[in-house]
């Protein structure tokens, strides 16, 4: 008997229960709203985070919600953004397209190695032996690993085994920069022309010595910049983002060894000749 009237009071209790989660999800739930299907199905379905939110859903409730604009669906483009910003009545936005930049100019023509790696051939293998081989503890490794990691087809390697970005192909997802082991990826406003192509803390005759293209640290793009567009950091330039709308080619112009370049159109691994002579 009593184990019977153990059971009754388990099943009691749990009817209890069940009567208060359905009164409670009566009252507090909160109905979805349809369209975010709809906008997730007019999406790419990349989820690749280039727009900021964790996937095409996510990017779909910010739309409709009204915490993100179309434009911001680079892997869509202009077509997508327009499908979405008509189907929902707003406006397109305007959002400042952004295009992985490899930070490294020092390729197998330029730049010195010290050992001889004969290991899994990967960046981030590489990386865990002393760093690399490379004489520059902070130059690009050259085995692809970025390469690998884009979905989009973005990044080939160079015959100088340096990553290429087609800038047409880029979505700004972030997979390059999260596996490059030397951090020498980054995502830039398309707007931004003015790049450094080398990470190293070195300077003067001492970056040489490693590699031809690097950043001796001299200040010349710094004098030659529109006051407060450039500053020297850890002897390397720093770029003003607020001063953006200030810069020019003529920064570039004095540099001895070619490692501030001025980009248009192209990756400049490609466009831009790199060797120079210092001095």
């Amino acid at each position: 008997m009593h184990g019977l009237g153990a059971i009754g009071f388990l099943l009691g209790l749990a009817g209890a229960l069940a009567a208060v989660l359905a009164v409670a999800n009566a009252r507090l739930r909160v109905d979805e709203d349809p369209r975010i299907d709809q906008v997730a199905d007019m999406l790419p379905g990349a989820n690749c985070g280039a727009c900021g939110q964790a996937g095409c859903r996510a990017f779909a409730e910010a739309v409709v919600g009204g915490n993100a604009v179309p434009s911001q669906c680079t892997v869509g483009g202009p077509e997508t953004a327009q499908t979405v910003a008509d189907f929902l009545g707003i406006e397109v936005g305007e959002t400042v397209r952004r295009v992985a930049r490899l930070l490294c100019a020092g390729g197998t023509d330029v730049a010195d190695t010290i050992a001889e790696y004969a290991g899994h051939p990967s960046c981030r293998a590489a990386a865990a032996v002393a760093g690399g081989a490379k004489a520059c503890r902070w130059g690009c490794l050259g085995y692809g690993d970025c390469m690998d990691a884009c979905d989009f087809d973005a990044i080939h390697m160079s015959p100088t085994r340096l990553p290429v970005v087609d800038p047409d192909r880029c979505t700004a997802c972030g997979d390059c920069v999260d596996i490059c082991p030397k951090d020498l990826f980054v995502l830039l406003p398309e707007t931004q022309h003015l790049i450094v192509q080398c990470r190293s803390r070195l300077e003067g005759d001492a970056v040489l010595e490693n590699c031809r293209v690097g950043c001796t640290a001299c200040g010349r793009c710094v004098a030659d910049a529109p006051a407060g567009l450039l500053t020297m950091r850890d002897h390397l330039p720093e770029f003003n983002t607020e001063l953006a709308h200030l810069q020019s080619p003529t920064a570039t112009g004095r540099c001895p060894t070619g490692a501030i370049v001025w980009v248009e159109g192209r990756q400049f691994n490609e466009s831009i000749p790199r060797r120079r002579e210092a001095g």
